[in-house]
């Protein structure tokens, strides 16, 4: 950029605790073109002198020398054709930097008056610091081009298809028709309605959720018959989804004919199946004894009106209903699959209106009703009919006269129990269809289907709390069952939410700005193809499928698939994958630009790169709260851990830095990173940062990866802490002075 324009904020503490005339030398001497401070930036008064300053100048970019980035980011929004660089004086510099005082001392009036080293004062070091934020920030305006919206080539198609006809798959239908977008549905089955459409009733789907209705799923089908926007095609199955979003070609074959069309996004709503129950023998008697039946053929019999016993045609007049069978267990399914509790409430409400003698005994490992539905649970505990109970189910046994004896313990009485009934029913759980099953033909180089959730086989895997419409496809979206175990009204929901999501993407393409999490970034990776070496980390490491690669394995980018997270960027080890706005030379620059301290004073250099969607929000709210940081460390945000290249690790290191530290979110069992494996990625990469230590002679503890939630604000000040007395244990880079 040929012409950068600073702007010091010099409230919120800012002007109290810091020389403001020191920092716009420091901006000049960096070579910006226009330099102010005034008070209250963020305010009317502010924005328009800022204005007025850039339209005056010609300023190419603008620094933001005041708060975080996460705040304000509308006020100094000055259109697209402007960058500007935030640096944050407030939360990084005032609010979290404090003299490290004694037990019992007390903070003098002056800062001055402590020394914080030898000849050093701390507010010298505070001082230090805040000059080379505002270096950095300079740097990076002058390295910095304003972002070019990626636009595909040709027209945007804006069809959306919608895999599978149950009630998901007919309301994302009828929800894109609404607003005002074309649909295909492709339904595999001869007949609309999936499950549903199989049942005798539903649970309640509003207020009181307590009573059973007649289910939905007819009055949808009538809709989407009726809905000009939408073409169905049954008996039909998907056979290839290539392109990307705005431009996916998809073939389905339907009756021996394969056919082709544009699409522009895809809602995945191909519902779910049982568990196989013939894996349930033992204990359960599942195949062993005719009586013991699944949950989805006890529904069969009571949509049919036929209570009668498979093993002799016999009227039912007992059921036992054993929940949680095979499930939440590892050797068949891990998880609950949550609607399984309702299910057999409702079926132990339909056996007692179709024959008031009949008696329904329920046994569970935890009732689980979700959300108001604790109502239906609570109504049906009056019914004298129905018996329920937490219990251990031990065995099933048959007595003379035929009935299947259950057999339980550690029941809510305090006593084992063996009730004999004419039918046990097992509540098997859900499993998605794509479990097992590439019902996603994804011509992708990371081949079919989603990647999956590693405890919950089948289940699109992305940031599932964050992001929940998500999967790791960009412009493929879950809903309903195939999402997660969910009840009809959830479904519904849930699909409505995809189809927006769906819309939503195809907007995002139409503009050429990222989706998630990265909304309306207009960059994206470009690639200097005349120096890459095929080594396919960048293909192989994407966690969204962006990067195709041609036979000889020279990347293919998708631009419309990115979600901006710079993991190619921070993959590739010729440095050839840059973004306008996040660039090597830009990192680079900016570690340059910060001043080292003389060797041997004890005045240590920490570089750190901060992850801007857990770690960044910690440190913030660690400021918030005036928690102490260490004075010795420079904050970099970053995409994600996974853009950070080795190049800048090694740059750090040979330019004297003593540390470098990179906090990112936490990754594992229980938790995920915002981009899937930014965090995972970066600890893998750790092998070649050891070997850069190693040419360079220097200790493994000066680079350190930590993780951290954003709700661990209180234990990052400690956290970095203690890296700052590892690295005082070692000692100051030898590279210092050099």
């Amino acid at each position: 950029m040929e012409k950068v324009g600073v702007f010091i904020c010099t409230s919120c503490n800012i002007g109290d605790r810091l020389e403001i005339g020191d920092l716009e030398a420091a901006a000049n001497e960096q070579g910006c073109a226009y330099c102010a401070s005034m008070p209250f930036l963020c305010g009317k008064e502010g924005v328009e002198a800022i204005k007025k300053a850039i339209q005056e100048n010609e300023l190419d970019s603008v620094v933001i020398c005041a708060c975080s980035s996460r705040v304000n980011y509308d006020v100094f929004d000055f259109g697209k054709k402007l960058p500007v660089v935030r640096v944050s004086l407030r939360e990084e510099v005032v609010w979290s930097r404090w003299p490290k005082l004694e037990e019992g001392q007390e903070m003098p009036e002056d800062e001055s008056q402590i020394e914080f080293a030898e000849g050093v004062s701390f507010k010298d070091e505070l001082m230090a610091l805040a000059k080379d934020y505002v270096r950095m920030g300079v740097v990076k305006a002058q390295k910095i081009a304003p972002p070019e919206p990626y636009k595909l080539e040709g027209e945007i198609c804006k069809k959306i298809l919608v895999m599978g006809g149950g009630v998901a798959g007919l309301t994302a239908a009828l929800e894109v028709a609404k607003a005002g977008y074309e649909a295909l549905l492709v339904e595999k089955e001869n007949e609309l309605g999936g499950f549903v459409a199989k049942m005798k009733k539903q649970l309640e789907p509003g207020h009181p959720y307590k009573n059973l209705v007649d289910p939905v799923v007819k009055k949808l089908i009538e809709d989407v018959q009726a809905n000009d926007k939408i073409q169905v095609v049954t008996g039909a199955t998907v056979e290839k989804i290539a392109g990307a979003p705005g431009a996916f070609k998809v073939t389905y074959n339907a009756g021996g004919n394969e056919e082709t069309v544009d699409i522009g996004a895809i809602v995945v709503a191909t519902g779910w199946k049982p568990y196989d129950a013939t894996k349930l023998e033992e204990p359960y008697g599942y195949g062993k004894y005719p009586d013991v039946v699944t949950n989805i053929q006890f529904e069969e019999m009571l949509a049919k009106g036929e209570l009668k016993r498979p093993s002799d045609g016999s009227p039912v007049k007992s059921v036992a209903f054993i929940q949680c069978a095979g499930q939440r267990d590892e050797n068949h399914l891990p998880y609950c699959s949550g609607v399984c509790c309702l299910a057999s409430l409702k079926q132990a409400k339909l056996l007692r209106e179709m024959d008031s003698e009949a008696k329904a005994y329920i046994f569970y490992k935890d009732m689980r009703t979700m959300g108001i539905y604790e109502n239906f649970y609570l109504a049906l505990q009056d019914d004298p009919g129905v018996f329920l109970t937490k219990a251990e189910f031990k065995g099933l046994a048959q007595a003379d006269d035929g009935r299947l004896v259950v057999e339980v313990g550690e029941t809510l009485l305090g006593d084992d129990m063996a009730v004999p009934v004419d039918l046990v029913v097992l509540a098997t759980g859900m499993v998605p269809t794509t479990a097992d099953d590439p019902i996603i033909p994804l011509e992708y180089r990371q081949g079919p289907g989603f990647p999956e959730l590693e405890l919950f086989s089948g289940y699109a895997d992305s940031n599932y709390i964050c992001f929940p419409y998500e999967t790791r496809r960009t412009g493929i979206y879950a809903a309903g069952c195939v999402h997660q175990p969910m009840a009809t009204a959830q479904a519904m929901e849930d699909a409505a939410g995809a189809a927006l999501k769906a819309i939503q993407c195809l907007k995002a393409v139409e503009m050429g700005h990222a989706v998630h999490p990265r909304t309306w970034d207009f960059a994206y990776p470009e690639f200097n193809f005349k120096r890459c070496t095929q080594c396919k980390r960048c293909t192989e490491e994407c966690p969204f499928g962006a990067l195709d690669d041609d036979p000889e394995g020279t990347p293919m980018p998708n631009p419309t698939r990115c979600r901006r997270c710079g993991t190619c960027f921070g993959a590739c080890p010729e440095r050839v994958i840059n973004f306008k706005d996040y660039n090597i030379d830009m990192g680079s620059s900016m570690l340059k630009a910060c001043e080292m301290p003389e060797p041997e004073y004890g005045q240590y250099r920490v570089v750190a790169f901060i992850c801007e969607n857990d770690a960044l929000p910690a440190l913030d709210m660690a400021a918030y709260h005036r928690k102490n940081v260490p004075l010795s460390i420079r904050f970099i945000p970053v995409r994600c851990l996974g853009a950070v290249n080795v190049a800048w690790i090694r740059d750090a290191m040979s330019g004297g830095w003593d540390g470098v530290l990179m906090l990112g979110c936490k990754y594992g069992e229980n938790y995920q990173c915002h981009f899937i494996k930014g965090s995972e990625l970066a600890n893998r990469r750790m092998e070649n940062v050891a070997e850069t230590l190693q040419q360079l002679a220097l200790e493994p503890e000066r680079v350190v990866i930590k993780t951290v939630s954003i709700d661990e604000y209180e234990e990052l000040p400690k956290l970095l802490q203690e890296f700052q007395e590892a690295l005082e244990a070692v000692g100051e880079s030898p590279f210092k002075g050099w």
